[in-house]
């Protein structure tokens, strides 16, 4: 199986990011709304990023990369049949 490109690698990453910032920032909010911008920052950082890259960035890479392995399976089935 060949790695991600560029492009899917950034994907992923936002895919990653973005919904997982979202709802810490949700669930963080009550109980760091006194603390300083900064601060409230550090400490959602602090969770999201080891959440992201060591859970769901390998993850959604794993079924990026088997989704694209079934679909060149399913396509070299289909030329294959079409030949003989």
């Amino acid at each position: 199986m060949s790695a991600l490109s560029v492009h899917h690698r950034a994907l992923v990453t936002w895919l990653a990011v973005y919904p997982t910032i979202t709802v810490a920032s949700i669930l963080l909010a009550p109980y760091t709304a006194h603390l300083p911008v900064y601060l409230r920052t550090l400490l959602l950082t602090a969770l999201v990023v080891p959440v992201v890259a060591y859970g769901l960035v390998p993850l959604f890479s794993r079924a990026l990369l088997a989704g694209r392995a079934r679909r060149t399976d399913r396509y070299a089935r289909y030329t294959r049949d079409a030949v003989m």
